[in-house]
């Protein structure tokens, strides 16, 4: 789950890590009482960012400088609605203003490949590091970092010294990197990003931007980041899917697909797309693993979900049974079917393999419902699929 900017500060700020105030807005008023609180009653100039979770929202003209609580809330005014590559911007945060002397980046990241986590760190800050990356990649320091240890004292001085921090201000800037990993270990994050982490002129380092991620299959430790997530933006589909802890992405397709495995699941929507191309380019609609047990409860929700997709015109069920054979699986989509009633009103293609495969045919044949083709094979369900979606659309 990717935070807006101003959760990552608060969530730095819960941290200790050096941070300016912030106030979030969602409108014109709100961002000029937010001015007047950080401004105190004083000159000064404040900072409205547009809070949307995508990069580049400087050249855009999402971030503006206000110098007073009016400028600020015509800065909103102006922000507020902007289209950013595809996000609107609903909320601004309006932040304190720094006088800064240099910028520096700094991010720690899970690297995948290499099952550890990887420092990346430059006293050049403040650009899109990844043009940094490619046209001055020794500009960019990167450092290994074993998830055992983390970001010890030594760690981070590795990493300040291998990014070329200036003597004077390097067991600064070491002391704040250590805090950032405190952010990353305690909140199950797999990114942790400053851009630009800076040296203001009084001689501090303050993160003035943030950017995290959070691991949200650690998200039973933390019931409060419940709270962070983007209920307005989220796709009302797998927001229904996540209610019923299933594993859903909607996709943009009209073939429905339901599977057992994220592996199965995965290729059944490459070979429906495949088979999609002999019949009008039909797409696969989603992705939906059931996981090993496909009672009668997990089936109904999952086709309820996939049935209440508009784009939908057909769907295919790809079982392999393995733990859960599959005459349990049968039982459990006719069950399902008896569930929705009249909602399963779409063509429904059924292969089942593995475990009992032949008990499991033969209960869906003698359910004998109208709507429900038994599929022998993966690449003939897929194209029977396709063929169905493609005559319904």
């Amino acid at each position: 789950m990717d935070l807006f900017e101003y959760q990552a500060r608060d969530i730095f700020e819960k941290h200790g890590v050096p941070v300016l105030g912030g106030v979030v807005a969602t409108t014109p008023e709100e961002a000029r009482a937010g001015a007047e609180q950080l401004l105190g009653g004083q000159p000064g100039v404040v900072v409205v960012k547009a809070q949307v979770k995508v990069g580049g929202r400087g050249k855009a003209g999402g971030v503006k400088l206000a110098r007073s609580a009016d400028d600020a809330a015509e800065k909103a005014t102006e922000i507020l609605g902007m289209d950013i590559k595809g996000h609107t911007v609903h909320r601004v945060m309006i932040a304190a203003g720094a006088k800064i002397a240099t910028e520096f980046y700094f991010s720690l990241l899970l690297d995948r490949a290499e099952r550890r986590y990887l420092a990346m760190c430059s006293v050049e800050g403040g650009m899109d590091i990844e043009q940094l990356a490619v046209e001055r990649p020794d500009a960019l320091a990167k450092v290994a970092v074993d998830p055992r240890t983390g970001i010890d004292q030594a760690k981070a001085d590795e990493i300040v010294a291998a990014a070329g921090f200036a003597p004077d201000i390097a067991p600064k800037v070491a002391a704040v990197l250590q805090t950032l990993w405190t952010v990353y270990r305690s909140e199950d994050a797999t990114l942790v990003e400053v851009n630009p982490l800076v040296l203001t002129e009084d001689g501090e380092i303050v993160a003035l931007d943030g950017k995290v991620t959070l691991d949200e299959n650690a998200g039973f430790r933390h019931p409060e980041h419940a709270d962070l997530e983007d209920a307005a933006a989220a796709d009302p589909l797998e927001a229904r899917a996540k209610e019923a802890d299933l594993n859903y992405v909607k996709l943009d397709g009209e073939v429905g697909i339901i599977g057992n495995g994220a592996g199965l699941v995965m290729s059944t929507l490459d070979v429906v797309a495949y088979a999609g191309e002999k019949h009008g380019g039909v797409k696969p609609a989603n992705f939906l693993d059931i996981g090993g047990g496909a009672s009668a409860e997990i089936m109904a929700a999952g086709l309820h979900i996939i049935l209440t997709d508009p784009q939908v015109k057909s769907v295919f069920v790809n079982v392999f049974g393995g733990i859960t054979a599959c005459d349990a699986v049968a039982n459990g989509i006719v069950a399902a079917l008896e569930i929705l009633g009249d909602e399963e009103n779409k063509p429904l293609v059924v292969r089942l393999d593995g475990n009992n495969v032949l008990e499991g045919r033969r209960i869906l044949a003698e359910a004998g419902h109208p709507l429900v083709t038994i599929a022998d094979t993966m690449d003939g369900g897929a194209d029977k699929a396709a063929e169905l979606a493609h005559a319904a659309a």
